[in-house]
């Protein structure tokens, strides 16, 4: 039985690890401001990790893994100053990083981890517009204070499964659905097919930084999906959802110039990206593959999703995607 410590732990992603690490019979702390709950059997410290002092309760402890997914320099920095010799000998730190490091470059075919990343952000804060540069220096510091012997830094790209906050993946299923249900009515998508997309499963990603963190699995991963296309993701959501309608493809310019958003966020069509967006670029994800990273089907992750949006409500307010009504409304304007 390993003790761990997820900075975090309340959140999408860290709550899923530290359910699955609980369900595996670890001895979990989450460290977090207790606005939410952790999983079941985890146990919650309170703390702010922008006040001094947020590690105090923590850092006499033992930690066999400590899991970070936090965007803050300064809280890294912080995090990793203050509980390095809670670490001991053994103890590894698993840090989630994201794709979004990367340089952009539209004629690089497929990317690896060996990649030219951004410059690291040299002031704490990480807003929206320096996510990328925001990691790198969450990177920097980590291998700094502890060196790569014991990180494990996880480049994760788009993530799916049941109970995504931001809706990015989930809106197309129930996109879909939603139509469905509405007598097949149409389906306005991006005319993007070939444009390439990996999505991986949330409970994959947090199976893997368990393993990595338990094994010692030093090294930079780009932890993502398998490459597809946006045109066979969009064809799979159709299919499970049963969808029979009209399905109204829209090139990028158009969509632009009717300000619907790309990737994430209200009024959007998720997965469409420019091409030269750094997350354009298809990973291998093979050093991950080969560190044991397992990703299931795409059939099940969409069904998963499918039924946790039917659960939620298809018609909830979202935070990503268009609503039926705009999601009408521009189809009138294109025809």
């Amino acid at each position: 039985m390993a003790n761990m410590l997820i900075l975090g732990g309340t959140g999408w992603l860290s709550r899923e690890v530290a359910a699955q690490a609980v369900t595996a019979g670890h001895q979990v702390t989450c460290l977090a401001r207790g606005s939410t709950e952790p999983a079941a059997g985890a146990r919650l410290v309170i703390g702010d990790r922008d006040v001094p002092g947020a590690y105090d309760d923590v850092a006499d402890d033992r930690w066999d893994v400590v899991v970070d997914v936090s965007r803050q320099p300064g809280q890294v920095r912080s995090a990793a100053t203050a509980l390095r010799a809670s670490l001991g000998d053994h103890g590894h730190w698993v840090f989630v990083s994201t794709g979004s490091v990367y340089l952009p470059d539209a004629d690089r075919l497929v990317g690896t981890e060996d990649d030219p990343v951004r410059p690291a952000l040299e002031v704490d804060e990480a807003g929206i517009e320096t996510y990328g540069e925001g990691k790198v220096a969450c990177e920097l510091a980590l291998d700094e204070i502890l060196g790569d012997r014991r990180v494990t830094v996880a480049r994760a790209g788009l993530i799916g499964g049941p109970g995504d906050g931001s809706d990015r993946f989930g809106y197309w299923p129930t996109a879909f659905a939603r139509a469905a249900a509405d007598g097949q009515g149409p389906v306005l998508v991006p005319d993007v097919p070939e444009l390439s997309t990996q999505v991986i499963d949330v409970r994959d990603l947090a199976t893997w930084l368990l393993h990595a963190g338990l094994t010692g699995t030093a090294g930079v991963f780009d932890t993502v999906g398998t490459p597809t296309t946006v045109g066979a993701v969009l064809r799979l959501c159709r299919e499970i959802a049963g969808h029979t309608g009209d399905v109204i493809g829209r090139d990028p310019e158009w969509l632009t110039a009717q300000e619907v958003g790309y990737w994430s966020g209200p009024k959007s069509l998720p997965l469409w990206l420019p091409a030269d967006h750094e997350l354009a670029v298809p990973r291998t994800g093979d050093k991950a593959t080969a560190a044991g990273l397992v990703r299931r089907p795409m059939t099940e992750l969409v069904a998963d999703v499918l039924a946790d949006e039917i659960a939620r409500g298809l018609d909830r307010d979202r935070g990503a995607g268009l609503t039926r009504a705009t999601e009408l409304e521009l189809i009138d304007v294109s025809s």
